[in-house]
């Protein structure tokens, strides 16, 4: 991408959404808060505003929500060599992640600068056992800028453009002790001459569920680099457990095409109804299925469930590669997880909403209609 795209002038702000002017305040218990101040008061908990959120988890490996061994050692039983390739039950991570309440439907940002071994979809940390000080992320983001109702949020992830040092951050931190300061990723010479990028991911609902995803990336480097912007929409995995056995669906409408009129993929989940994503340009469309790799985890006497499994999208070739579909090819229909890339972007726009026409969860809400005897997918 070249060296310093220019940020988008963003459509919404939190100013503007307040029906504020930028250098005006208010105060005083009786100042007029606006639209967010009154959708705030007296929000209950199933309000319409807050069905879409930033509810994803950074870190779901390593934790006691998805923790099945004998022995309670949960960061050894799902560690983070394994997030990429293995199906979460309770939860999702990501970065800057967006999903529904009830944590079903995700859209998320990964990120491939053409050296890692694997797509940066999650935040990188040390375990328990791993940190001179205990867990210990390792990773630099700051939170921007968000309203209580979720209707805008913002955060900024800096990402190298070097190989992210997994290995020497551990090996590292492994030789000091408790009374030795922590070894961080700055330490380790990888962002040296602000050879980074300045990522921004944007959130910004023009309604309740109509919600505007737009991600910025900015070189800060003294050189050209690559870098692969990948959005990805999926769905938690609910349906392997023996529980409830509904699958929901991601098919790809439209492909968009050499005429760049974008791509539009329909979701559709038995509890939130029928929704779209649609994405602008022509970015190259990736199908598989959020279901865990036994194969490469486990071995070729264990069985997987898909054939594209959730770490189909992955590299090809060191330490340079193409980004590609297993095995070879993409699967445009039946889906549970759908990454779409762009190489050398400055700026992409994902729009997430209802379907034309259909019964979601967010118009039910604002209909203050609750399904009667319908539950949950994936609930149980």
């Amino acid at each position: 991408m070249s060296d310093a795209p220019p940020r988008l002038s963003l459509i919404v702000s939190p100013t503007q959404e307040h029906g504020m002017a930028a250098d005006e305040s208010r105060t005083g218990p009786d100042a007029d808060r606006g639209p967010e101040g009154a959708r705030v008061e007296d929000l209950p908990v199933d309000a319409p505003w807050r069905l879409w959120g930033p509810y994803q988890s950074g870190r779901q490996w390593g934790t006691v929500r998805e923790d099945y061994s004998a022995d309670g050692d949960a960061w050894s039983y799902l560690p983070f060599d394994q997030a990429h390739a293995r199906a979460y039950r309770w939860g999702e991570d990501g970065i800057a992640g967006l999903c529904d309440s009830h944590g079903f439907l995700h859209l998320s940002l990964a990120l491939w600068n053409e050296h890692d071994d694997r797509l940066k979809e999650r935040w990188f940390g040390l375990t328990n056992g791993q940190g001179n000080h205990g867990e210990d992320v390792k990773e630099y983001w700051w939170p921007l800028d968000a309203t209580p109702t979720h209707s805008w949020g913002e955060l900024l992830y800096r990402y190298p453009q070097a190989a992210y040092p997994y290995e020497q951050l551990g090996a590292e931190n492994a030789t000091r002790g408790r009374g030795d300061r922590e070894y961080e990723l700055a330490d380790t010479g990888v962002l040296a001459e602000n050879r980074f990028f300045d990522v921004t991911i944007t959130h910004a609902k023009a309604s309740p569920d109509d919600v505007l995803l737009t991600v910025t990336a900015v070189n800060q480097g003294p050189d050209p680099a690559p870098l692969h912007l990948i959005p990805q929409l999926w769905f938690r995995n609910t349906w392997a457990w023996g529980r409830d056995d509904r699958c929901p669906s991601l098919e790809v409408v439209r492909t968009g095409g050499a005429d760049g009129a974008g791509v539009t993929v329909a979701a559709h989940h038995s509890f939130l109804g029928d929704y779209v994503l649609e994405a602008a340009g022509s970015p190259r469309v990736m199908v598989c299925d959020n279901e865990t790799d036994a194969v490469a985890l486990f071995g070729e006497g264990a069985h997987n469930a898909s054939a594209h499994p959730k770490n189909a999208v992955k590299q090809r070739g060191r330490p340079r590669g193409r980004l590609d579909a297993q095995p070879g090819r993409a699967r445009y229909e039946g889906g549970t997880r759908l990454p779409l890339r762009r190489r050398r972007p400055g700026r992409v726009r994902h729009r997430l909403a209802p379907a034309p026409g259909s019964r979601s969860r967010g118009r039910a809400l604002r209909r203050r209609v609750r399904p009667g005897p319908a539950r949950p997918q994936g609930g149980g």
